[in-house]
């Protein structure tokens, strides 16, 4: 890692790290003397020198009426880090108890075009418990992004050991692909006839994503607990009434 990107992160500014760093490299030396080296102001230097004194990671002595900075071993940073560590600890308590999930804002993000729906559709392998819930259009997902996309991402769904449980429209089949499989994670269910899904709908992790026909192109997330919650409902209940299609393994 480039070492000031590393300084960067204990929030010291590229003009701070070049003090700091004439500091290590010197060893021991007067305001004047890192101000030569670094080309800076002298008075921007001691201020700096100021700041970096009360993080800790530069000190002085005094000889006569001058001060030598000297800077401390780079292990203060991990010192530094422990400490954080420490006090992190001891509030984090706290901040879980100010925590309110049930406050939180819903978020509604719209993704448009082909690139689109793939962009929702890899959203959903983010999936944190072990089971995808989903009514799909198969023939609407060939014709929007296209069989190759969906042996893809099916594959790394079931890579990732991924279980789906999915509701989908008899009239909207093709090719009797993926269908109920131990195997492959799956599990299908067969909507009533007449009863027609033209888009399909992914649910997991508190979202509801949605991808459109080829004709409206557009892909959607929302992100809501409330919402969440009345769609896994109403899955459940269709998941209850709708026929199973037999394993082929």
């Amino acid at each position: 890692m480039n070492i000031y990107k590393l300084l960067e992160e204990f929030d010291i500014t590229k003009s701070k790290a070049e003090v700091y760093l004439a500091c290590l490299g010197l060893g021991s030396a007067s305001t004047q003397a890192i101000a030569l080296k670094v080309n800076l102001p002298r008075t921007t230097v001691h201020e700096i020198l100021q700041g970096l004194c009360s993080m800790g990671i530069v000190s002085y002595i005094t000889k006569g009426r001058t001060r030598i900075y000297i800077a401390e071993h780079p292990k203060k940073f991990q010192k530094i880090l422990k400490n954080k560590e420490k006090l992190l600890e001891g509030g984090f308590p706290d901040l879980l108890s100010l925590y309110n999930p049930e406050g939180i804002r819903p978020q509604v993000r719209i993704y448009e075009g082909v690139e689109g729906i793939k962009t929702v559709f890899e959203d959903t392998l983010t999936v944190k418990s072990d089971t995808l819930h989903a009514i799909l259009s198969m023939e609407d997902l060939y014709h929007t992004i296209g069989k190759s996309f969906m042996t893809s991402y099916t594959q790394r769904r079931i890579a990732s050991g991924t279980h789906l449980h999915v509701i989908r429209s008899q009239e909207k089949e093709v090719q009797n692909d993926w269908p109920s499989s131990t195997k492959e994670n799956r599990e299908v269910h067969f909507a009533p006839d007449g009863m027609i899904f033209a888009m399909t709908m992914y649910l997991y992790n508190n979202k509801v994503a949605i991808m459109s026909t080829k004709k409206e192109g557009f892909g959607m997330i929302v992100e809501s607990v409330d919402f969440y919650n009345t769609q896994k409902n109403l899955f459940d209940i269709l998941w209850q009434v709708t026929r199973i299609q037999k394993k082929i393994d």
